[in-house]
């Protein structure tokens, strides 16, 4: 695939529109400018007419950027082994996975649940929750993204994706996340199983949620016997600074769920790393809740390769955290006739414009230019930028460079 030519653009937008949908196959020759994905390292990926782009988007994936060689190496090996499971015989690679991200976390939270996607570890820690304690109600926040499956899908907030599906799963209560009381309110007037929270809300426009709000929660939550999880699919990782934004806080949650970052850019996979007490529904019927490809080896294989290597950017981490904050705070007093603000927390930055319309401009020009960002879809005024660990100086500079240069020119055209 890396030497695809404008031709076989062509053929993969006629692709796109018979068999996935029209409006992706418009989409998809906005972002690339007519031109596809042929091949990516680092973080830059070239498409199929030659061009070069820098990656700041992926939705939160590509942390260690692409093709990373310590995670290559780990997907190769095992791949040239067992790269599946029989279900039957018990592989050691899922188990070696597990206890790498216990000890990851301190050893606070010792039992895993593998998934695929992020949904898939948001809707066993739901399940978790309600055997658990026999309860239903699940408190969720305002403005809260958890996935798009039913389940998920239920503690998800924009009514854009919930509409024409509901009643959703009963019993879910979405609460102010400004509003310290709002979980003992709750509670006072209903069984609770659980609270699920995001601590920086990226779909809605990277919002980080008050810790002493959450701190609170917790409290409320625990006094009431009902689990506290927290939802790092995309937060997590470093991605914000922290292995775990929740523990470094040192909320006290039973779960931590994790995704996007955890397959090392390159496998789909996904954890719920939670405590006894909230896993005692597998501990006592491991049955109760499967899947054909939870623990897949090639899967798990990369996420010890994955989090040691990560560990080890932590300071580059930092550098670039540091000058994205110092950019974009410099971008926002140059333009703030459209900008109206600049959230954000670590590798991971929401810059909210004056309309959508002026958003839809940057991101066009973005697209001109050669900036990969990820759209806010809950909150289309959001433009969010998600750099990788591994960026250069050079890098973060440059994509600085082009990110001012779009804002200057839909500035110029408002």
């Amino acid at each position: 695939m890396s030497d695809l030519r404008s031709g076989d653009a062509k053929e993969t937008f006629r692709r796109v529109k018979r068999h996935f949908s029209p409006a992706l196959s418009v989409a998809g020759k906005f972002s690339g400018q007519g031109a596809v994905e042929s091949s990516a390292d680092g973080c830059r990926v070239t498409l199929s007419d030659g061009r070069s782009v820098l990656d700041f988007g992926s939705y939160a994936v590509a942390l260690l950027g692409h093709r990373n060689t310590a995670v290559i190496d780990a997907v190769r090996s095992q791949l040239d082994v067992m790269p599946a499971s029989t279900r039957t015989v018990q592989s050691p690679v899922s188990p070696m996975a597990a206890e790498t991200l216990s000890e990851y976390f301190g050893g606070v939270l010792n039992r895993v649940f593998f998934g695929c996607g992020g949904a898939d570890a948001v809707e066993v820690s739901l399940k978790l929750a309600r055997m658990a304690t026999g309860r239903m109600t699940v408190i969720a926040v305002d403005g809260a993204f958890h996935g798009k499956t039913l389940g998920a899908l239920a503690l998800t907030h924009n009514e854009r994706f919930r509409a024409g599906l509901e009643p959703l799963l009963q019993g879910v209560v979405h609460v102010d996340p400004n509003d310290p009381e709002a979980v003992a309110r709750v509670i006072r007037e209903q069984d609770v199983a659980a609270v699920i929270f995001e601590p920086v809300q990226a779909e809605n426009g990277v919002q980080v949620l008050d810790e002493a709000v959450l701190a609170q929660w917790c409290r409320d939550a625990q006094e009431h016997g009902a689990f506290v999880i927290s939802d790092e699919i995309q937060v997590g990782l470093r991605r914000c600074g922290a292995k775990s934004v929740a523990l470094e806080a040192g909320l006290p949650v039973d779960a931590v769920l994790l995704g996007k970052p955890l397959g090392g850019g390159v496998v789909p996979v996904s954890a719920a790393v939670g405590n006894d007490r909230l896993f005692q529904p597998l501990l006592s019927d491991p049955m109760k809740h499967t899947a054909t490809f939870s623990g897949h080896p090639l899967g798990t294989a990369v996420i010890p390769v994955a989090l040691a290597t990560i560990e080890q950017h932590v300071e580059d981490g930092v550098r670039v955290a540091a000058a994205m904050a110092e950019g974009l705070a410099r971008i926002q007093e140059e333009h703030s006739d459209i900008v109206v603000a600049v959230r954000g927390r670590g590798l991971l930055w929401g810059i909210d414009f004056r309309s959508p319309e002026l958003s839809g401009d940057v991101l066009a020009g973005l697209a001109q230019s050669g900036l990969v960002v990820s759209p806010c879809i809950s909150r289309p005024t959001t433009v969010r930028l998600l750099p990788p660990i591994v960026a250069t100086d050079e890098d973060v500079k440059e994509a600085l460079s082009l990110l001012a240069g779009a804002i200057a020119k839909a500035a110029a055209g408002a």
